[in-house]
């Protein structure tokens, strides 16, 4: 009997922003699915208009899978996480320790396929879903400060900072094109996007 699934489908009570005072609380599962969908159409811009030459289903799946050790672990709230090397360090090494103990639980020959989505080693997918990953947080911050929650300012402020350094740094221009052609109807009313 594999427990790889249970284990995964528990992806759903795992609060995210443990720090944060939320207008509406956020789940790992759903967090995973806004991240796979952004990760999927990053490649697809990057494809399409960049002359990249992702396979733009291969980087879904690996969103998908992406938060994989936080029904071990639990979700870690940033300010922790990378406190300082030390523990950023430590913290690597446990979000391992947890994906090996959850591919474990997979039979073998599923293992071998969902490895790569959960410890993918192609550093240009890596950051195209650091990338997703960092928009869908932005977008939960552009929500709760809509919604008039002053919590979510700093952090919105320092994700968008996040985001232009990955456009630039990893030179991904899908990020800014999806920054400037999608983000902005975050922050709209359900009227105004119709």
């Amino acid at each position: 009997m594999s427990k790889f699934f249970a284990y995964i489908s528990r992806m759903k009570n795992i609060r995210r922003w443990g720090l944060m005072r939320s207008f509406r609380e956020e789940n790992v599962q759903e967090h995973s699915l806004q991240v796979a969908m952004f990760a999927h159409a990053l490649a697809l811009l990057e494809n399409d208009l960049y002359g990249g030459s992702f396979d733009p289903e291969h980087v879904m799946a690996i969103a998908v899978y992406h938060e994989t050790s936080e029904v071990i672990t639990g979700d870690l709230v940033t300010p922790i996480k990378y406190y300082n090397e030390e523990i950023r360090s430590a913290y690597k090494h446990i979000e391992a320790l947890a994906e090996e103990r959850m591919l474990s639980m997979l039979p073998e020959n599923l293992e071998k396929k969902i490895r790569p989505l959960v410890q993918p080693e192609d550093v240009k997918e890596k950051q195209l879903v650091k990338a997703a990953d960092t928009l869908a947080a932005y977008t939960k911050c552009l929500e709760e400060v809509r919604s008039g929650n002053r919590e979510f300012e700093k952090a919105s402020e320092k994700l968008r900072q996040s985001i232009e350094s990955m456009s630039r740094d990893w030179k991904l221009q899908s990020v800014s094109y999806f920054m400037k052609e999608f983000i902005p109807s975050f922050e709209v009313t359900l009227d105004e996007l119709n």
